[in-house]
This record gives C-alpha cells, structure tokens and sequence, in this order.
C-alpha cells in the first residue's frame, strides 16, 4: 500500500520523465494542421478563428496554421459567411434567439462584424416578432400562479436574456397577456370570471 502512494505521488509531483522537455512542433506542421482542423470539422462546422485558436492549442506554428487555413477556405471547408448563416437560422428558429443575441455568439466564435450584421439581417422583423410571440406562449402556464406584475418582469426577463429589445419584449408580454385574458379557453367552466 505504502508503495502504491510512493509511485502516486513521484507521478504527480512532476518527476515522471519526459515532463520537464518543452512541447516539440511536429514534423510536418501543416501535414498536423491539416489532420487537426479535418477532425474537428468532422465533428461540426467551424469557424476559421475557431481553427487558429485550436491549432495555436496544439503548437502549430502560425506561418502552418495560416497556410492551411487560407488553403481550407479557398476549398470552401471553412466558410464563416455560410457558418454564420445556418448559426442565425438554427438558433434562432431552435432557440429563439434575436439579433442581439445570435451577435454576440457569432461574435466569441470569431466571426467578422461585417459577416454577423449580413447574417442577422436575414432575419425579418415579422419573424422577430413572431418568435418572441411564441416564447412568451410556451412560458405563459409556469408564470400563471405569479401576480401580473411579476409575471410580465419574469416574462420580460426571459426575452431580454434571448437578446430582444426591451420595447419589443414589453410590447409583445403586454400583447400576450392580454390575449390570454381574452382567450376563451381559458375562461373557467360556468363561464364567468372570478372577482
């Protein structure tokens, strides 16, 4: 037992060999650099920041990593202006994500400004709007034990963490609850509301 802990211990402590050598470039970086951005890929589509930062991970050098990357957007396997688009739809169709918001990911992916403001504005006002509208609507049966004014916060909240403005989330919330009110269905049984 004593000596099982005694080779624990030398193996954490930094005295295993081969740990004091410093990371060796590959052979043939851009061979590397090829293999580590083809499997990453593999995986999901990704961004050519998103590649540099994995091969600056992996000790690619930068005049490598620069070569295959340019060499893999010539071919078209990273293309962060179709990235960003398909981003802007599934998100924002997934999770409902405004403008503001599918910005912001874009933009810690490493996507260009320029590039971000195209994508987003494919997405259309009605479309905004709608999608809010739905949000608000999946959320509204959690929030009915809540008084009106803090449904509308909690409600109002949750657009404004999606990345809606706030005129837009108190418009829409305002809009919803007021339909709800006036929905049929939600009238109780005998058909009177109670006081």
């Amino acid at each position: 037992m004593a000596g099982r802990r005694n080779s624990r211990s030398r193996g954490a402590s930094g005295s295993g060999e081969g740990e004091d050598r410093a990371p060796r470039p590959p052979a043939d970086p851009e061979a590397a650099a090829r293999e580590i951005c083809l499997r990453l890929l593999t995986f999901s589509p990704r961004t050519r920041a998103q590649l540099a930062e994995a091969l600056a991970r992996k000790d690619i050098p930068q005049e490598a990593a620069d070569r295959v990357l340019s060499r893999f957007t010539e071919v078209g396997l990273i293309d962060d202006e179709a990235f960003a688009q398909a981003w802007v739809r599934s998100r924002h169709n997934g999770k409902g994500l405004a403008p503001r918001a599918l910005s912001a990911e874009l933009r810690r992916r490493g996507v260009a400004d320029d590039t971000i403001q195209e994508a987003v504005a494919e997405l259309h006002p009605e479309d905004i709007e709608e999608a809010a509208r739905a949000l608000v609507s999946r959320k509204l049966r959690t929030t009915r034990s809540l008084d009106h004014d803090r449904r509308t916060r909690r409600l109002v909240g949750m657009l404004a963490r999606k990345g809606y403005s706030p005129g837009l989330a108190y418009r829409v919330v305002k809009e919803v609850l007021a339909g709800e009110a006036a929905d049929p269905d939600e009238l109780p049984e005998d058909g009177f509301l109670d006081d």
